[in-house]
């Protein structure tokens, strides 16, 4: 039993490669199991039965029981329960704040959204932000003994050790108000990740760069924030600041860090204001709350003259940006994340039109992305799952083998 446990510790033995076979499979056999990992079948057996004993794998009636047997030995079959402990994913934005559970095949089983104020101190919002992970947890029936791993995205930097660096402003200190501290007894497992990041996490898990080793997630909307991925690896950087967009601000026609949907508003309160706009067009008969990133998209989308102005300006603003990026990592493709990218097609087709003369490198490809504005969400749930996969559970097998 010692050196099974050992291999729980490392996740590299035999329970380790039983187990990769295990998460996500769904049912499977110990024949199954066999070819997966390549070991033989006395050491699957072993390594089967070991995880079994420990309460991490559940045994279901063998193929015969089933109604499945044909003809030889009856095949033994387990699966991983789903309902073996639970992930916490959290997005910790500038003014929102989202904190989903899920079981361990990633289905949601509650969910909470609520606001976070401008002017809270850090104290204040941290307060926030484990009321609502308790809370959360009560609502989906979860204990936090049985939470095996926590990862939340902050509108920050995020260092190797989860915290971020002082800003001049102290927005960085307020975004990430030491969750890594205020959350480390709330899970296994507990991360604190840049949201951008995860973006690109939630990109390359389930969204457009599925297969892609060179890419960058954009999340555009209020801010900037740039995931960004070469070779395969999500680059980090000595203080979590690979993809801080603040070098906008000295980029002529950018000069900023603001995201798309905040330009966006901006151009056309410009047109409006300088009487460009036709008055009696769909842009001038816009209620004032609502001149915003969504509602200029939308009539870009359906050609409205002044909307479509708007669009194509911004597109040149995004086409610098991405100019930029392009020059500096080389990426495949830039994709544009968060609820922004909902009917962003104008303005990628002008950004596309002024990218030629900014790259001498080969343009990348410009994608929308499909994952919506929870992406940062979704990418801390699979962050937190590969933690509960690579980490946690191993752990929680061998310290139950211990407890035997």
């Amino acid at each position: 039993m010692a050196k099974i446990s050992a291999d729980l510790g490392t996740g590299r033995g035999s329970v380790g490669l039983v187990l990769d076979l295990a998460w996500g499979h769904g049912v499977f056999t110990a024949s199954d199991a066999m070819a997966a990992s390549g070991l033989t079948r006395s050491t699957t057996i072993d390594a089967l039965d070991t995880l079994v004993a420990a309460g991490v794998l559940r045994e279901l009636p063998n193929a015969r029981d089933a109604g499945e047997y044909r003809a030889g030995r009856p095949a033994r079959r387990f699966e991983l329960p789903t309902d073996l402990g639970a992930v916490i994913g959290i997005d910790s934005g500038d003014s929102h704040l989202t904190v989903t559970i899920a079981d361990l095949a990633g289905s949601v089983l509650a969910s909470a959204r609520r606001a976070l104020g401008a002017q809270q101190t850090p104290q204040e919002r941290r307060d926030d932000i484990v009321d609502a992970v308790r809370s959360t947890l009560a609502s989906a029936g979860i204990d936090r003994k049985d939470v095996l791993a926590l990862c939340a995205g902050v509108a920050a930097p995020v260092a190797r050790d989860g915290s971020s660096p002082p800003h001049p402003e102290g927005f960085w200190e307020r975004t990430n108000p030491g969750l890594v501290d205020a959350l480390a007894d709330w899970a296994q497992v507990v991360q604190i990740k840049n949201d951008a990041q995860l973006a690109a996490a939630a990109e390359g898990a389930a969204g457009e760069a599925i297969g892609c080793r060179d890419y960058i997630a954009l999340l555009a909307g209020e801010r900037l924030g740039a995931g960004v991925v070469v070779d395969g690896l999500l680059l980090h950087g000595a203080h979590g600041g690979v993809g801080e967009m603040f070098a906008f601000d000295y980029v002529r026609d950018v000069d900023s860090a603001f995201g798309l949907g905040a330009a966006a508003e901006e151009l056309a309160q410009r047109l409006l204001r300088s009487g460009e706009a036709d008055p009696d067009g769909a842009l001038a008969k816009l209620r004032p709350e609502q001149v915003d990133g969504g509602h200029i998209m939308a009539l870009a989308a359906a050609q409205d003259p002044d909307a479509l102005r708007v669009a194509n300006r911004l597109g040149e603003r995004l086409a610098r940006i991405v100019g930029v990026l392009g020059s500096m990592f080389d990426p495949q493709r830039v994709i544009i994340c968060g609820a922004v990218a909902e009917g962003i097609g104008p303005v990628l087709d002008a950004t596309r039109e002024a990218l030629a003369p900014l790259l001498h490198l080969p343009r990348p490809e410009l994608i929308a992305s499909q994952l919506g504005g929870d992406i940062v969400t979704q990418g801390a749930l699979a962050t937190a799952l590969q933690s509960a996969r690579g980490t946690a559970l191993p752990r929680l097998a061998q310290e139950r083998l211990r407890e035997m």
